[in-house]
């Protein structure tokens, strides 16, 4: 067998074991930073993407500088359990936890949200697997809001209506994540989930993103309990601003918006997005999107200094969420971008301008992940009590594990073993 990966930091206390945990899909290393800092020890991590890569192998000795985790640079698909238990010299049920952040693309509502059917929903798949082969004390796992209406079959849209057969039940929202849930489920563990919005967690960044916590020993991991909220309701302090977050910052490489909407972000102050036009001029600025459907508040939108950003996206410069500075006439720096998603102020971004907007913009926040980290830590050690869901968690409906299964087992009888 391998020699054993012990972590020379991050024991949890003097004469206790590491809390270790092995990432996937680890990316720029937002969430993993996070777990780190919270006190978690990290044995491994995958991630594919060269620049990606790049940024770890730049970054990860400063946080493990005795004995750094193992990096797989390969497709997650191609890590087994049985090359993971030798390589790391560890056994089943020994790990703390498995984390990652699976491809979210095959539920985004933005995309055709071909979920499990996808390519990138099999990675997710594959991931589940690792969990029940490895059988970590915990795992945490992330995603978007469209995993909890994706359909374990996709239909192609213009297959479904009049002239066509119902959809099964495997076409049916919210069959993909239930059949996630039931494989966790026949493993033995207990899923707890939420949706979140980080700004309630002083993120200056209102990011929602479903954060999933499995327990292997039969009890459930009860909610986060935010530290902030929006006005400063219950006591709490208000939600930490875009001007908070990046005072201070003077060096900035940004993308650039074309000059085509640039004559129109001349015209607007912070705050403001295409609707605060002159009316002659909204639909010379919108062309085509202006008789599209929905809210349409990313387009020509620059942001507000006493907010907490929009969810940062991969590219600031795409016309349907562009990213616009307050009151510069360029889209966010990098350095901003970071910022805001409380990477180290020195930290090193690998790679193209749009490698390093893409590694920034997928990454769960650092802040966020430590205090994951945390709440894991705590419930492990018996220091949590049952959390109730507060009335605003997020700005949706269903998007709890218990009012989620309420309006969707009901429409669904699982048959899956």
């Amino acid at each position: 067998m391998a020699n054993r990966r012990i972590g020379a930091a991050n024991t949890g206390g003097k004469g206790l074991a590491p809390k270790n945990f092995i990432s996937f899909f680890s990316g720029a290393l937002g969430l993993d930073i996070g777990l780190h800092q919270a006190g978690l020890n990290c044995l491994s991590l995958n991630e594919f993407d060269k620049a990606a890569l790049k940024t770890v192998r730049r970054n990860i000795d400063r946080f493990y500088p005795v004995a750094p985790p193992k990096i797989y640079p390969n497709d997650a698909r191609e890590l087994t359990a049985d090359l993971l238990k030798s390589d790391l010299g560890i056994e089943a049920e020994e790990l703390f936890a498995i984390v990652g952040g699976p491809p979210c693309q095959a539920f985004s509502t933005a995309g055709k949200r071909l979920g499990l059917n996808d390519e990138r929903g099999n990675v997710f798949l594959h991931f589940i697997d690792l969990i029940t082969e490895l059988r970590p004390k915990y795992a945490v796992f992330e995603n978007v809001r469209g995993i909890l209406s994706a359909a374990l079959v996709h239909r192609p849209h213009n297959e479904r209506g009049y002239g066509y057969p119902p959809l099964s039940q495997e076409e049916r929202p919210g069959g993909a994540l239930l059949y996630i849930l039931a494989k966790l489920e026949s493993a033995g563990y207990t899923t707890t989930f939420s949706l979140y919005n980080t700004a309630n967690f002083g993120i200056p960044q209102a990011r929602e993103r479903v954060i999933f916590f499995a327990s292997r020993e039969g009890k459930s991991i009860p909610y986060m309990e935010p530290t902030h909220s929006r006005d400063g309701e219950n006591g709490l302090p208000k939600w930490k601003t875009f001007r908070e977050a990046t005072i201070g910052i003077e060096q900035h490489n940004s993308a650039k918006f074309p000059e085509s909407r640039l004559q129109f972000y001349r015209m607007l102050t912070e705050g403001q997005n295409w609707r605060s036009l002159p009316d002659d001029l909204q639909r010379e600025a919108m062309g085509a999107s202006f008789y599209a459907g929905g809210g349409k508040t990313g387009f020509l939108r620059r942001l507000a200094w006493d907010k907490p950003a929009p969810t940062l996206v991969t590219c600031p410069t795409m016309p349907a969420t562009d990213l616009c500075h307050p009151t510069e006439n360029r889209p966010l720096s990098i350095e901003e971008y970071a910022a805001i998603q409380t990477f180290p102020s020195d930290y090193v971004f690998e790679g193209s301008l749009a490698d390093r907007y893409r590694q920034i913009g997928n990454a769960v926040p650092c802040q966020f992940g430590k205090t994951i980290g945390r709440h894991l830590i705590d419930f492990d050690g018996d220091r949590l009590g049952a959390v109730e869901l507060p009335k605003k968690l997020s700005r949706y409906v269903g998007t709890d594990h218990r009012t989620w299964r309420e309006t969707t087992e009901p429409r669904q009888t699982l048959l899956f073993t």
